[in-house]
């Protein structure tokens, strides 16, 4: 630890010790203000887009080699992992956003958004146990409706954009 460290954490013990503690505002464990529901988006996208490649995948024949049905059955054990992947990355991202970013005040002007994450939260793991191609677009609804409160909070206008990527599907963005 260096000297400056050590004497910072020294200095915070005496000053608690004497009754002064250091006020400290911050609303995540590293205050560095930057949130943005983008990564939430792409998940959610990625999601989408492993469900699209699980329901495109071409079922080996009953005749097929030992070899086509293994790299059948890899090829759909690589698109599971990932969607279960995103969707809990998307999760994480609304959880981050919400618990470190959202105060009382954004609450107070948004109410639904308690509400929005829990259906997040819940439409995210249905994604995860299906391969419903609804089930993955309502989560991107939800998280795209989500972005929007976000941006809301910070009197920044959005608009949605194309995606660009194969899953099809819009990014909310700010104007």
């Amino acid at each position: 630890m260096s000297a400056l460290r050590w004497y910072d954490r020294a200095t915070n013990v005496v000053r608690a010790l004497a009754g002064r503690p250091e006020t400290v505002y911050a609303h995540c464990d590293i205050p560095c203000g930057i949130y943005d529901p983008h990564e939430a988006q792409i998940a959610a996208l990625t999601v989408l887009r492993m469900d699209q490649l699980i329901a495109e995948a071409a079922r080996p024949s009953d005749g097929a080699s030992p070899e086509e049905h293994a790299l059948y059955h890899e090829k759909i054990a690589r698109y599971t992992a990932v969607k279960e992947q995103h969707a809990e990355k998307a999760k994480h991202e609304v959880r981050v956003i919400y618990g470190d970013y959202f105060t009382a005040d954004h609450l107070k002007e948004f109410p639904q958004t308690g509400e929005l994450v829990y259906k997040i939260f819940h439409q995210a793991s249905k994604a995860r146990q299906g391969i419903a191609l609804a089930d993955a677009q309502e989560l991107l609804n939800q998280v795209q409706q989500f972005a929007e409160i976000f941006w809301k909070t910070k009197k920044v206008a959005t608009r949605k954009i194309p995606s660009h990527q194969k899953a099809g599907g819009e990014l909310v963005v700010p104007a």
